[in-house]
């Protein structure tokens, strides 16, 4: 299956059509849909449309967007127009169609890009697991029967499957980079607050990062730099500008200061993320142990602001239809309801002081790596998960390495690794920037790409 950019490429330049893109991508839906369990809803005749008008435009010899023919879907969190935003639940269900596209899905449509679905996720993004009871669980696509992460396991495995090279999920605790570790794809949780969240559902506003998985490191930069750009009517996103990184990715990483996370991100990675990181350690030049500041407190703090926000937010729904609630989520969103609001006012105290730590590295080092989750994908329905001797709790424990990062705000490149012992399942590292540096953690993904350590591999259907 071509990849991402070299769709793009063989679109712009005519050697592809759109519409023989779309039905490719189709066809490989409808053959690996069955097994995977991605998608929760299609509009593939709607699709058909805009290829049809992309290759019209072609002829006409107008100029194309840098996207145009790429086909991508969305997690069902993300408004699109004429259709309920279910997020992933039952409750939502009764909602009124969206009016408008999200904001993300206006600039990749903007940019060309085909949208051909929308993709399962936890239930209202409260999970690392994508075991869906409303909608079934989403299968990993090197293995049947193993989780693909989450709560945006239908885009990473949309990905992964080849059924789109482009798709949009949310990060709040980890739920792209979880997903691109276990599926074996590329993936970008930004800055916090640097993409607009305008038409999207809401999780934990203090914390939710929206974000691109791809199939190839070109094809992310790509993407992102179509999806950048202030958004006025949205008060959390901070952005003044766009600022690509396209072009940008070729400078290489001799110049940067790239370390790698030890004391924490080691104790709690098992062997397998372990040779993740020492081979992107050692592809990259990185020879220095770094230690990040308070990380199992920033975890803690995390969780707290996760439950209080999350639990307000659904209190009512709690109230009148806690029935309809999934089963692995209805008792988190009540703890969180029930938690004593001097907890919440605590973590964020702690959080201000926090990120100034976490800054603070940065003018030290421009890259940091770390694995980003503790195992390969354990089998769905997991209860325990074993690292180092550890026998840790399998869903709350598969957030332990992201969860210090984005509660920082920083951005991360999540790259796909293939590590000897894991039998066949990939597992994902974290290059780690400074708050607005994307582009130099996307320089150190396409340092890795290049040099063969980091690459997606899609299965056979």
């Amino acid at each position: 299956m071509p990849t991402l950019s070299h769709t793009a490429q063989a679109i712009a330049t005519g050697r592809s059509s759109a519409s023989e893109v779309l039905q490719a991508c189709i066809a490989r839906i409808e053959a690996t849909e069955p097994r995977i369990k991605a998608f929760t809803g299609t509009r593939f005749e709607a699709a058909r449309e805009d290829a049809a008008r992309i290759d019209a435009q072609r002829a006409r010899g107008e100029p194309l967007g840098p996207l145009a023919g790429v086909p991508f879907a969305v997690k069902n969190l993300f408004d699109i127009a004429g259709e309920v935003t279910l997020a992933g639940s039952k409750v939502n269900r009764s909602n009124l169609p969206a009016r408008d596209d999200a904001v993300l899905v206006q600039r990749l449509r903007a940019a060309g890009a085909v949208l051909v679905g929308s993709l399962n996720m936890d239930e209202y993004a409260y999970g690392f697991t994508t075991e869906n009871s409303h909608y079934g669980p989403t299968h990993n696509p090197h293995r049947a029967g193993h989780s693909a992460g989450g709560s945006s396991g239908g885009s990473g495995a949309a990905v992964a499957a080849g059924q789109v090279p482009l798709a949009l999920g949310s990060d709040t605790n980890g739920s792209i980079r979880v997903p691109s570790s276990f599926c074996g794809v590329w993936g970008l949780k930004p800055t916090f607050g640097r993409l607009s969240r305008r038409g999207s559902y809401p999780f934990v506003a203090n914390i939710d990062h929206l974000g691109p998985f791809a199939d190839d490191l070109a094809g992310l930069a790509l993407a992102y730099d179509a999806l950048q750009g202030p958004d006025p009517l949205d008060p959390g996103c901070f952005a003044t500008a766009v600022q690509p990184t396209l072009r940008g990715l070729d400078q290489g990483t001799r110049e940067l200061r790239i370390g790698v996370l030890g004391g924490y991100f080691a104790d709690f990675a098992g062997e397998d993320a372990r040779e993740a990181v020492a081979q992107a350690a050692t592809a990259l030049g990185a020879r220095e142990t770094v230690l990040w500041p308070d990380a199992a407190e920033a975890r803690a703090a995390a969780f707290i602001t996760t439950a209080s926000e999350g639990g307000a937010l659904h209190l009512q729904r709690l109230r009148e239809r806690m029935d309809d609630f999934e089963p692995l989520s209805v008792d988190r969103f009540i703890a969180g309801a029930l938690q004593p609001a001097a907890w919440y006012v605590r973590a964020q105290r702690f959080r201000r002081v926090y990120r100034d730590k976490v800054n603070a590295l940065f003018q030290r080092w421009d890259v940091l790596i770390a694995p980003a989750t503790p195992v390969a994908a354990p089998a769905l329905g997991s209860e325990w998960i074993e690292v180092n001797g550890q026998r840790l709790p399998c869903r709350p424990s598969i957030g332990l390495l992201t969860q210090p990062i984005s509660f920082a705000g920083c951005p991360v490149v999540a790259a796909p690794l293939w590590p000897s012992g894991s039998g066949g399942l990939p597992i994902g590292v974290q290059l780690i920037a400074a708050p607005w540096r994307e582009d130099l953690a996307l320089r150190a993904g396409h340092a890795l790409e290049r040099a063969g350590v980091a690459a997606v591999r899609t299965p056979p259907p």
